[in-house]
């Protein structure tokens, strides 16, 4: 059976990621001199056909890639996945011009979609906000040498590679060795485990049912007691009140004063006066 006739099943890593990697597997490695044909002829020819040989001669390598970020505990399927998006992109802008295997161009945009992956579903990561974190959370997983803690000679020797301080190893290397602790806990996790779960201790203080009662209870009485208190006014301190505060659309003195043949400075006299009375009465 021809490749191209293979179940569509098996070239998906998200279905079984055995039966994909021995499917893989069973594509032939390019020869330097096809290889050079078909990117001749997709370069120049916008040949689809060699495009797909090409990329899937090139699966392989998106698997030994993945292999090697095994240690973040994310499936191997989703990193196979995004590593082969980051592969069709390269497919696609590979010049064979250059004189360079397309193995050594793609790799580059492989790790790249793998690293954009890890970093969006990988919470200990999330926490390296800046870039110089990232680089450096990157660099300290491969480097490391051992499951342990880096003796000081160590943390200084990887600072100097890397280029930056003893203290950011150290803080880089804490959060490497946290546990992703899950909100919520699993349905295999044993009772003692389970009631530690963050669902049990850690509450959301914006939603609580006696607090927004209490409030909806606190607008409620400051409305009522504020138009109690209106009406202890006369009209024209009411209607200043009214338009200087309380309308969406707030007069100015000269237009208060205008419109009650006043100045502006008496408007502001009645004004304030309103002001502290309804103080006094909304307290009282």
């Amino acid at each position: 059976m021809s490749k191209e006739l293979q179940p569509l099943m098996a070239l998906t890593p998200g279905g079984n990621i055995n039966a994909y990697v021995q499917a893989v597997n069973a594509f032939p490695v390019l020869t330097q001199e096809r290889e050079q044909a078909l990117g001749e002829a997709l370069y120049f020819h916008e040949d689809l056909g060699a495009a797909r040989e090409l990329v899937l001669a090139h699966l392989r390598f998106v698997v030994h890639i993945a292999r090697s970020y095994s240690g973040y505990g994310l499936p191997l399927a989703d990193l196979v996945q995004e590593g082969n998006v980051g592969l069709m992109k390269a497919v696609r802008r590979f010049d064979p011009r250059k004189g360079v295997r397309l193995v050594s161009f793609a790799v580059h945009w492989i790790k790249a979609e793998m690293h954009e992956y890890i970093l969006r579903n990988w919470r200990i990561v999330k926490i390296a906000t800046t870039k110089s974190q990232r680089k450096l959370f990157f660099n300290l997983r491969s480097a490391k040498k051992s499951l342990g803690w880096l003796t000081n000679d160590e943390a200084a020797a990887m600072a100097r590679d890397l280029g930056v301080d003893v203290d950011e190893v150290r803080r880089m290397e804490g959060r490497l060795a946290a546990a992703d602790v899950a909100f919520d806990a699993g349905t295999d996790d044993d009772d003692d485990a389970a009631q530690f779960a963050p669902v049990h201790y850690l509450e959301d203080r914006r939603f609580d049912p006696a607090r927004e009662l209490e409030d909806s209870d606190w607008e409620a009485s400051s409305q009522e007691r504020l138009e109690q208190a209106l009406e202890c006014l006369d009209e024209r301190s009411r209607q200043i009140v009214q338009s200087r505060w309380l309308s969406e659309d707030k007069a100015t003195l000269h237009e208060l004063a205008a419109r009650y043949g006043i100045s502006a400075e008496r408007i502001r006299q009645l004004e304030q006066g309103a002001l502290g009375k309804l103080r006094a009465s909304m307290l009282a």
